[in-house]
This record gives structure tokens, sequence and C-alpha cells, in this order.
């Protein structure tokens, strides 16, 4: 593994947010910030000039939002990984926000430590999503087809994403919960993860869970 600092741009309309995460990721092992963005037009140029590997990037901003300058990087060819930063989780924007080719979706209130892990997963290209933001966007995905993974493990999948219980999941589908538990085994195994959230995570990384509107 790269012992090379993770350089990031930071972009944010709001002087007092840009200044306190570029004053809290200088100040932790394994980040470089190479500068900031005021607007996402700020952002393209920047981005170009500076070829960041992570780009904190929020949503609501003058001139052009977060969503425009997002598909102007990927028009671009830009390489680096779009991580939003933001303070709305509501459905249009977070799956706006990914359709345009955001490689993960935090909330500005995440504790640090998780936004480091989130900042890392992105310059790996794998996506994460806050809890609340991920119940909002797999609500409304549904199940693509895969080789890997049961027809009955893809349903027990997106009930997960919909939030549903291990006891509710089994009266929809007419099986014992110890069965539902038993597909959720099998799933963290196939998806290598731990827990329901990361399996929530990894198939919309994998493409398993598709928005319902994307074309």
């Amino acid at each position: 593994m790269s012992d090379k600092p993770i350089r990031l741009l930071i972009v944010d309309d709001h002087p007092v947010v840009r200044n306190g995460l570029s004053t809290m990721f200088a100040a932790e092992a394994g980040f470089e910030v190479l500068g900031e963005a005021a607007d996402g037009a700020e952002a393209l140029r920047r981005a170009q000039g500076l070829d960041p590997d992570v780009i904190l990037m929020d949503l609501r901003m003058p001139n052009m939002d977060g969503v425009e300058a997002i598909r102007g990087l990927v028009a671009a060819g830009n390489r680096a990984g779009v991580l939003v930063l933001t303070t709305y989780d509501t459905d249009s924007e977070v799956l706006s926000a990914i359709e345009a080719g955001a490689t993960g979706y935090m909330l500005k209130d995440a504790p640090p430590d998780e936004l480091f892990r989130a900042v890392r997963a992105a310059a790996q290209g794998k996506t994460m999503l806050s809890p609340s933001v991920a119940t909002r966007v797999v609500g409304q995905m549904r199940v693509a087809a895969n080789e890997d993974l049961s027809q009955r493990e893809l349903e027990v999948l997106e009930l997960v994403a919909q939030g549903v219980s291990n006891r509710d999941a089994a009266a929809r589908l007419f099986v014992s919960e110890a069965t539902v538990k038993t597909h959720l085994v099998h799933i963290y195994e196939k998806l290598e993860v731990n827990d329901r959230a990361a399996a929530v995570a990894e198939a919309f990384n994998r493409g398993l869970l598709i928005p319902r509107n994307r074309r």
C-alpha cells in the first residue's frame, strides 16, 4: 500500500466550513490538502490544475452547484473520486449526485473518523454512504442481476436495503427468520463485509442496487 498522502481539494461556499475541513484533514496523518474552491466552476478549474485524489464537494453553491460540477469533472475525465459532503440528504439530491458520478455521499455532521474512512474509500474508488443516506438511496433502488448472489439472496438484500428487519423479511418471503439470517451470512461472505450497512454500501458499489429511474 502506498505511503503517499491522499491529496484533497475542498469545495464549499462557506469559508468557515472550508477552513474547518482543511484544518481537520491537515492535522490527520495520511492526508494533504492541496487547495479550496468556493463553487463548482472554481472546483473544475482547480481540479484540473491540482490533480487531487479526492474532491470533497458541497452541493448547494452559487454559480455552479455540486451536481453540475460533478458532471463536469466526469466529462473532463478527471480521475479524482468525488465525495459529497453536505447538510442535505433529500432523495432527489442524493440520487442526482450519485448518478452524476459521485463516489460517496456523507453528511457534514458525520464524526471525523467516519469522514477519514470515507475519503480513504473514495481514493480507492469505493463507495461509502452515511447510514441515513444509504437508507434513502437504496430504498429507491432495484436489484440488478448478479451471477454471484442467488435470486433469494438478492431478494433478501433488497429488503435489507429498504431497512426491513429480519423478522419482517422472513414474513414477506414466507420463510423462517433463521433462513433469512443464513442468507445474510452468505451475502456477507460473498460481498466480503461484516454487517448490514456494509452489505448495502458494497452492493451499491458493485452495481447490485441500481436507482429505479436510471436510464
